[in-house]
């Protein structure tokens, strides 16, 4: 099981480099969507990330729920094997 810090830091790690931003844009409390200028296409690469990188499935509407980063930290904590 990942800390927190780990989490934080694999994906703004894979955040920075699918969406080529400089990881120190990726802040808790920014928003997602100001932050990756999200489209359909980026919100597919971002599920990925959470699907992929870390074996937890997020649907397209629970994502769209997430508003800052600190809520993809939170979703993969709570729902990590």
């Amino acid at each position: 099981m990942l800390s927190r810090q780990e989490i934080i830091d694999l994906t703004n790690d894979r955040i920075a480099e699918v969406f080529e931003i400089e990881k120190d844009t990726i802040l808790p409390q920014a928003s997602i969507a100001e932050t990756l200028e999200l489209d359909s296409i980026s919100l597919v690469d971002l599920i990925s990330i959470i699907h992929v990188d870390f074996h937890i499935p997020v649907t397209p509407e629970e994502l769209t729920d997430f508003k800052t980063f600190n809520d993809i930290y939170d979703y993969i904590e709570t729902h990590q094997a």
